[in-house]
């Protein structure tokens, strides 16, 4: 199983006194953190953290890009993930796997600055779940011709399944890549956790609707299907999504374009069906950044992504009209809980040598996942 080495009991400076402190004093004092500690500490900042922790990070970007970047930074010696748990198991998988171990001799101990950042997709699929759904599939379908492909927004345990099992992880960018990759070993994938990424890149294929059953693991068999369903399948979408993205509407859509002549909608694959097919861009957070840089100043968009980059990106390109595309708030409110004193707190403990929530992997569970990853990393097109 996964563990965290929890190791507040021990901790040299207790977290409350942090939530008295000021912004600029909480700032100041991880600073002095990384002045002292140098490039042997490396501060992640995902792309929908809070400003003040992203203008802290050393390296900014999506999941899947900073535990790379970090596993192959050679003078770091410890890493603090801003983000989310299945970020952090990531890192430690990549930046602890065997060579890089036998190479320095040491760990790179993971942080996650507050362990009630979770994810609520990635919670959307247990282990005891799909491999649930996997026996289940075994009793009407050739289970060998089955391939697992778990998106990077997942628990280790899921990645360590596809592992097992031929399968591969992906990213959104990649996706259609990988579902191709697994239909050329397959007749079929069993694609989770999140069900519109698989689905707006299936469609895209030319795969079509009725070739896409959604498994729900709360039903009593077969996800809610039929057997001869489940046999004319050719992905199998989990009941997942992202609840950020879930809140992004047709009607939003139809309302920009209404009022706002001439404006782009550019949105991300997590958002459903229907929104996706309305949009003139669609793809991954890195593309989305990418679209707004390389477009000419007086470009109007609608944006339907997490608000903090939307705000971000808006404020960084004033020669553009920017908008976030869903008319209330919505936010990644669990990676919202990253702040300044759980920032310092994690910080100055680790300087101390009394690390806290330090995110590690089981062995086995590590082997495995990392299999699954390696083969993502072999796909072409990534």
């Amino acid at each position: 199983m996964t563990t965290v080495l929890q190791t507040a009991e021990r901790e040299t400076y207790p977290f409350e006194a942090y939530k008295r402190l000021s912004p600029d004093e909480l700032r100041e004092r991880i600073l002095a953190v990384k002045r002292q500690m140098g490039p042997r500490l490396l501060i992640l900042g995902h792309h929908y953290q809070r400003d003040e922790v992203v203008e802290l990070s050393d390296l900014q970007g999506d999941s899947y890009r900073l535990s790379a970047l970090a596993a192959e930074n050679e003078a770091c010696r410890a890493i603090i993930f801003c983000g989310v748990h299945f970020m952090a198991e990531t890192a430690d998988i990549l930046a602890n796997r065997p060579e890089k171990l036998a190479q320095r001799g040491e760990r790179i101990p993971v942080i996650l600055p507050d362990m009630k950042a979770g994810c609520s997709m990635a919670d959307m699929a247990e282990i005891d779940q799909v491999e649930d759904c996997w026996e289940q599939l075994s009793r009407v379908i050739d289970i060998s011709e089955v391939i697992p492909v778990t998106y990077v927004n997942s628990s280790a345990k899921l990645k360590a399944f596809c592992g097992r099992h031929g399968g591969t992880v992906c990213t959104s960018a990649n996706a259609d890549v990988a579902l191709q990759w697994a239909l050329s070993r397959g007749r079929r994938v069993l694609f989770f956790p999140d069900q519109h990424l698989g689905r707006n890149t299936a469609l895209k294929m030319g795969i079509p609707l009725e070739a896409m059953p959604v498994w729900d693991p709360y039903a009593r068999e077969l996800g809610g299907n039929s057997r001869e369903t489940i046999e004319k399948a050719t992905v199998i979408l989990w009941k997942g999504y992202c609840s950020v993205h879930q809140v992004f509407r047709p009607e939003h859509v139809d309302y920009f374009r209404a009022n706002y002549p001439g404006i782009k909608i550019l949105v991300h694959p997590e958002c459903m069906k229907e929104v996706v097919e309305k949009a003139d861009v669609v793809g991954s957070t890195g593309k989305i950044i990418r679209a707004v840089e390389e477009a000419p100043p007086g470009t109007k968009w609608a944006i339907g992504t997490e608000l903090h980059l939307v705000n971000r990106l808006k404020k960084k390109h004033p020669e553009q009209e920017i908008y976030f595309l869903a008319p209330v708030v919505c936010m990644c409110s669990t990676m919202y809980r990253i702040d300044l004193p759980h920032l310092c707190w994690a910080a100055e403990n680790l300087a101390a040598g009394t690390p806290v929530n330090v995110i590690r992997v089981d062995d086995a569970t590590a082997k495995d996942a990392l299999v699954a990853l390696e083969r993502m990393l072999e796909l072409k097109g990534r």
